[in-house]
């Protein structure tokens, strides 16, 4: 089997999880300046087999579109017309910084640590999309 990937696309940061080959566990990867994630993926899959990638659909409450949607939206356009292959899927982003954010603080994560480390929310995040796909999925 291979892998599926998910994507917390930002404007400046983007987190990225994985699952494992078995797609049972998903897993923190990385966190990139988004300038570069287009040839990080490239790369990785290069590496890795990836046969999704989910990327999350960043919406308000109240369903209307956020203001980084079209980044997101340009972002899998160009992703579809390059790498035609490896499809990507749009998945409901809503609350998963403020689950992310939650999560770091319950597992204890230092306050100086979160402080410096701006990256840590976005892989969470990522993570946190990804589980919940594969819960939405039977996976």
């Amino acid at each position: 089997m291979s892998r599926i990937l998910s994507v917390d696309y930002g404007k400046k940061r983007t987190g990225l999880a994985v699952t494992d080959p078995l797609q049972i566990i998903a897993n923190g990867l990385v966190t990139v300046a988004t300038s570069k994630l287009f040839d990080f993926l490239k790369d990785y899959i290069s590496k890795e087999e990836v046969e999704l990638i989910v990327v999350g659909r960043p919406l308000q409450l109240n369903g209307k579109p956020s203001e980084n949607l079209a980044r997101v939206e340009q972002f899998v356009n160009r992703w579809r017309k390059a790498m035609p292959a490896i499809p990507i899927e749009y998945y409901d982003e809503r609350f998963t910084s403020v689950l992310a954010q939650q999560a770091i603080i319950a597992g204890g994560v230092k306050k100086k640590t979160r402080r410096e480390d701006k990256g840590l929310v976005d892989e969470v995040s990522a993570t946190i999309i990804l589980q919940d796909y594969m819960r939405s999925k039977g996976l």
